[in-house]
């Protein structure tokens, strides 16, 4: 019988690596072709991942919540369908990934350690299967500069330690001696001289304090929307342009037209690809917001990709993005919003369906908030903020004179990165926007 390499497939545009959720099947189960193996999860997507052999499961090279890079090999398939040899799939031949034979795991073991993960560093099953064929101890791991996320040692970066290794490019750390049993019993015996601040002992999740306070452990998507944010502030300088606009015009039209679109199109007409229409306009006239930062370098975007924020219904938040927003008429970008806002609250969006975004909008008007400030959604240099539509007192101004008139107004926030567009651009962009949404005419939007 063949073995089958299962690698983690292509999970869209950016996405390098996923994080496993669960596996479906199990060591000797029997799989159909195209049955689900095992489920991923990138930034903030969930996907299954399939398998195009029939067969049975009889390897696995990672567990649940192991983080591992595209293109790696997930489990082995033993199948009688006959597999070509080449580099997407077929017979495994990474030695790292053979099954250690007896004599070598007797070996290994009396001479290595066992590797095991802490909190400041988790290594995968891979990584500690490599470790101990090739006899790295504990403390060498430990010392192996990570690429992969949050330093994180990858089987490249362990397979060049080997490498240089083997090479004598490096030398392994020198083993600190080990302490005895009696010493390590001694010292555990000794009075603690100190107790830390309450606000530094670990406490499980779903605990009540004393004081009656609850611990809340952050969900998979909660941590990398965390992560996301804080990175961004730390990348982006942001600056912050606010603009009033008079939406009279946008709200009337909406309202006579609703009904007739909703009838003609089977889609309910929302201000949010309004919206998305006029700040693409805007983009075309301003196209140094639509850039991205690779070190010294801009780089101008040749599609005009908007991100729309999504709130779902567990509190978290999700960017899906229209690729090439600029091509659909004010029907197909509110197809393209409801669409993608719809399957985003269903977890039914794919992992390309969130990569690729040029330019962000949020609408916190949605929620009642006049403005705010957005964090730029990173590699993205700009985000706009639309904030709630509000009856205002407005001077009007008449032939006949100034007049005091109820209008429907909002206030636009504009959020960029001040590293590559100044107050100037970052400004004139966000009164652009309000201009032409003040300047609307209905006529043959449609």
């Amino acid at each position: 019988m063949a073995r089958y390499e299962l690698k983690l497939p292509q999970m869209g545009e950016g996405v390098i690596e996923a994080t496993i959720t669960a596996w479906t099947k199990e060591v000797g189960d029997t799989i159909e072709e195209d049955d689900t193996v095992l489920e991923v999860a990138t930034d903030k997507v969930d996907s299954e991942v399939p398998s195009e052999v029939p067969g049975i499961l009889v390897k696995k090279f990672y567990d649940v919540n192991d983080v591992v890079k595209i293109g790696e090999v997930v489990a082995i398939i033993e199948t009688d369908q006959e597999i070509e040899d080449d580099d997407e799939t077929g017979i495994i031949e990474n030695p790292e990934l053979v099954e250690i034979t007896t004599e070598e795991t007797k070996t290994t073991e009396n001479n290595i350690t066992e590797i095991v993960s802490t909190d400041a560093r988790f290594y995968t099953p891979l990584v500690k299967n490599i470790a101990k064929v090739e006899g790295i101890s504990q403390q060498e791991l430990d010392s192996i500069p990570g690429t992969g996320k949050d330093g994180r040692v990858t089987k490249d970066d362990i397979l060049k330690y080997v490498a240089d290794k083997k090479a004598g490019k490096v030398v392994a750390p020198v083993q600190q001696q080990e302490v005895s049993t009696e010493t390590t019993a001694v010292q555990s015996s000794q009075p603690v001289s100190s107790i830390p601040e309450p606000s530094k002992i670990a406490t499980p999740s779903g605990v009540v304090l004393d004081n009656g306070d609850e611990v809340i452990e952050m969900d998979r998507m909660r941590k990398l929307i965390a992560e996301h944010m804080l990175n961004s502030k730390r990348i982006s300088p942001h600056v912050q342009s606010f603009v009033e606009a008079d939406v009279t015009k946008i709200v009337n039209w909406r309202n006579r037209i609703k009904d007739e679109f909703l009838r003609n199109e089977g889609e309910k007409i929302t201000f949010t690809p309004i919206f998305i229409y006029f700040i693409i306009k805007a983009i075309k006239d301003y196209p140094m917001v639509n850039v991205q930062v690779d070190g010294d370098k801009i780089i101008k975007k040749k599609h005009i990709n908007i991100g729309m924020a999504v709130a779902l219904p567990n509190g978290n938040l999700i960017v899906p993005v229209i690729k090439d927003a600029d091509r659909l008429s004010l029907t197909g970008l509110t197809k393209a919003v409801n669409d993608l806002a719809k399957r985003a609250r269903e977890n039914k969006l794919k992992p390309d369906e969130i990569t690729g975004g040029t330019y962000t909008i949020t609408n916190i008007g949605s929620f009642g908030n006049i403005a705010g400030s957005a964090i730029i959604n990173q590699p993205q240099v700009a985000i706009m903020a639309l904030g709630a539509i509000r009856k205002m007192p407005a001077v009007i101004e008449t032939p006949d004179g100034d007049m005091i008139g109820i209008r429907q107004k909002m206030i636009l926030s504009h959020s960029y990165d001040h590293r590559v567009v100044d107050g100037m651009l970052g400004g004139l962009f966000a009164k652009r926007v309000a201009e032409y949404l003040e300047n609307f005419n209905g006529d043959n939007l449609l």
